[in-house]
Formats: C-alpha cells, sequence, structure tokens
C-alpha cells in the first residue's frame, strides 16, 4: 500500500474515532522531519508520522521530531502493522 493511500484510510479512521477532532496535514518542507499529522482533540493533541510498512526507511529529524513531541504530548510512527495499537495509545492519552 502506498503511503499516502495509507494516509487517507488513517485520517478518516481518525475521524470516525475521535469525534470532533481536527486532523492537520504538516509540510515536511516547512520542517524536515516533522510528523505527518496533528490530531486536535478538544484540549489534547498527538502527532503521527505515517509509513506505509514497519520497515520504510525513516528520513533525518523524523525519530528527533517523533521522540520531541511525544515527550509533549502523545506522537508516534505509525503503519498498518501497529495502526490499532497506536490509535488504542492515542485514545488512552486524551482520556487522562
Amino acid at each position: 500500500m502506498l503511503e499516502s493511500k495509507f494516509q487517507a484510510q488513517l485520517i478518516k479512521k481518525i475521524k470516525d474515532r475521535f469525534e470532533g477532532a481536527i486532523v492537520l496535514k504538516n509540510d515536511s518542507s516547512y520542517i524536515q522531519g516533522i510528523p505527518d499529522l496533528l490530531i486536535l482533540c478538544n484540549d489534547r493533541w498527538a502527532a503521527l508520522e505515517c509509513k506505509k510498512s514497519k520497515t520504510a526507511s525513516r528520513r533525518p529529524n523524523q525519530e528527533y521530531y517523533v521522540s520531541k513531541m511525544n515527550d509533549m504530548s502523545f506522537a508516534s510512527f505509525i503503519y498498518p502493522e501497529n495502526e490499532e495499537e497506536v490509535l488504542d495509545a492515542i485514545q488512552r492519552s486524551f482520556a487522562t
């Protein structure tokens, strides 16, 4: 599956699962390595870096920004193989 197709399906799942959430697509040319998606839900947020598979390559600075943003709130790499696990973790994060 192409990353763009996975990302489009993921955005729909996020909007269905987190009612009222706003999902923003970030511009990777603005800050190289910034996660692809920002999810705003009530007073919480999460950032996701989408990959087409678990073994897909990671670009420079992606590890840095995912780690930094996870320390602030919630951030993760997400791909088809861990999608449910990550969405469950976001749900737990939003509940606290």
